[in-house]
């Protein structure tokens, strides 16, 4: 599973660190940006260490062929026309804010909401 938004530093590594929580090593997980940043929204890494879940060492990931072909579902965040397309992929779009420059309180918000997606995605698989 890849989960692509802009910079992948927040939104996308968000999902991968909650399906990777929820999934149990049941899942393959992967994020990364059509346009990475240099490093995770603060914000971000905070409200996943209130759930126990370390971002710290993570860092944004460009979205490379291999990332997208290696996928068999690819769920995009916000990236609109600048993500490319693989065919044979499942495609799911997440319309959610972008998490930078937001209040903390907001943050949770998204952060809850991803949870919620991610639990649904992971109960049809």
């Amino acid at each position: 599973m890849l989960f692509v938004c802009v910079h992948n530093a927040g939104r996308s590594q968000m999902a991968a660190a909650l399906t990777q929580y929820h999934g149990a090593g049941r899942v393959l997980v992967r994020s990364a940006g059509s346009q990475p940043a240099n490093e995770l929204n603060p914000a971000v890494v905070e409200v996943m260490a209130e759930m126990g879940l370390d971002l710290s060492r993570e860092y944004p990931k460009p979205l490379t062929e291999e990332s997208g072909q290696g996928a068999d579902v690819i769920v995009t965040m916000g990236c609109g026309d600048t993500c490319p397309v693989y065919p044979g992929k499942r495609y799911l779009d997440w319309e959610l804010p972008d998490p930078a420059d937001q209040p903390i309180e907001v943050v949770r918000q998204i952060r809850d909401e991803i949870q919620r997606r991610v639990l649904g995605l992971l109960s049809e698989l």
